[in-house]
């Protein structure tokens, strides 16, 4: 075997390992690992069989391979960079929301407290003085 391909193929295996190894760790979710498996089993290939790239490179028109394979790398770093800044987006707009909601839940839990403190308040009071009435709850502050 040839010396570069040796070094390609411990680099895919290398790979192979290290997706393995973030996947049991929990680091890494299944439908990204099945990519970067799919682009690993594809270095192996390459580099065990160099020729599958040389009529590729033939079929499609593209005069050196090395150009097919960067065109190649490129459009798999497109795809991934699109995907990731579509999650990163739906991430965002749920943090966002998130925000809002607990925003919504603090004002809430702040106003029933404040009910609370009010009632008794006027509940001691009351002893002394039934004049005044309990707050209710639907009473604008």
């Amino acid at each position: 075997m040839a010396r570069l391909t040796v070094i390609t193929l411990v680099i895919a295996l290398a790979a192979f390992v290290l997706v393995f190894e973030l996947l049991r760790r929990r680091k890494l979710r299944e439908k990204y690992a099945a990519l970067w498996i799919v682009v690993a089993g594809i270095v192996v290939l390459l580099s065990i069989f160099p020729s599958l790239l040389v009529r590729a490179a033939a079929v499609l028109g593209v005069a050196v391979p090395s150009n097919l394979l960067f065109l190649m790398s490129l459009l798999v770093l497109f795809a991934v960079s699109l995907q990731l800044s579509r999650e990163v987006g739906t991430l965002e707009e749920q943090t966002r929301r998130l925000a809002e909601e607990v925003g919504a839940l603090r004002l809430t839990v702040e106003r029933e407290a404040r009910w609370r403190a009010e009632a008794e308040a006027a509940a001691e009071g009351s002893t002394s003085d039934l004049a005044e009435p309990l707050p209710t709850r639907g009473e604008p502050e």
